[in-house]
């Protein structure tokens, strides 16, 4: 193998894939080595071969197929992906499973790859466009489908679920769905949160936050991800907070952040590791008790005419 001296960064092995030559590790391999560094090693025309060589067994497999759209969770008991903890499953389904299992079917495919921008916790719903999203269907057995098919099964997964919809369900490239990823960190996210204060609060006790524009915050990685996440610390934006008073310990705040923000911290202060946070700044002891998100701002994939 000439792997280890002409491309040593591209082919590193990882616990979750079988191979180090997986086709997004070629193609970076192809792309970064110099063409005279590749002619040394492999000849145009390659030499002659000595030997014949016969074929053991044959396996004739599609090229992956790519579907995308944006989905809405209104449930506050599922998760985005399946949720397993020591081997054992936590809850019976998840937004990857009720999508990609109707998907699976109708493809006929070997199985399937979710990804999306962002993700939701278990407990938020996502509202207004949803949350784009991309599944890769591998070896698929039936590729030809029209507009209207599409249509049908975008029907069909919303039959299937009051806990999600899917819209702007379309098939789409390899290389279309980097558009997604693009925006995860760069675009803006809004949200809403029904928000709890230990003390009694007026109206004009909370009107001082629609008047914080581009706040700076700092959030240590929250306790909750810190198995998962490595630990640092975060600079994120709070553009724009608006609230709706509703008594004397609830209102609700609409904020409109920079993608990445932990919103749920920003609003309990996750023991001084989120700084400032909304207690902090009414001087106080604040909890979120619900989270919606309400755009995300990623203008991908296209939106479709019923």
């Amino acid at each position: 193998m000439e792997r280890s001296t002409s491309c040593p960064d591209c082919f590193k092995p990882a616990k979750n894939k079988q191979s180090v030559f997986t086709r997004m590790a070629v193609v970076k391999a192809l792309d970064k080595i110099k063409e005279e560094d590749f002619r040394k090693k492999f000849p145009c025309p390659p030499n002659s071969p000595k030997s014949f060589c016969s074929a053991v067994e044959i396996e004739c497999a599609h090229g992956a197929v790519f579907v995308a759209g944006r989905y809405n969770k209104y449930s506050r008991n599922l998760p985005q992906t399946p949720w397993i903890i020591d081997g054992e499953r936590k809850l019976e389904s998840s937004v990857e499973e009720l999508i990609s299992s109707q998907l699976l079917t109708v493809f006929k495919a070997e199985s399937f790859n979710f990804s999306s921008s962002g993700r939701e916790d278990v407990d938020v719903r996502t509202l207004g466009n949803g949350r784009p999203f991309a599944v890769e269907l591998v070896n698929p057995r039936r590729v030809q489908f029209t507009s209207r098919d599409i249509k049908e099964l975008q029907q069909k997964i919303n039959i299937s679920s009051d806990k999600i919809q899917v819209r702007d369900l379309q098939l789409v490239t390899r290389e279309a769905i980097g558009h997604m990823k693009e925006g995860e960190e760069v675009k803006t996210k809004t949200y809403s949160a029904l928000v709890w204060t230990d003390k009694a609060i007026q109206k004009k006790d909370i009107e001082f936050l629609d008047d914080l524009k581009d706040l700076q915050i700092n959030q240590k990685t929250p306790l909750r991800v810190l198995h998962r996440r490595p630990l640092a610390i975060r600079t994120r934006i709070i553009h724009t907070m608006e609230t709706h008073y509703i008594d004397e310990h609830h209102f609700r705040l609409h904020l409109k952040t920079q993608a990445g923000t932990y919103i749920k911290e920003f609003v309990h202060g996750d023991f001084g590791r989120t700084k400032p946070n909304i207690g902090s700044l009414m001087d106080g002891t604040a909890d979120i008790l619900e989270l919606d998100v309400e755009s995300v701002d990623v203008d991908w994939p296209p939106a479709l005419n019923d």
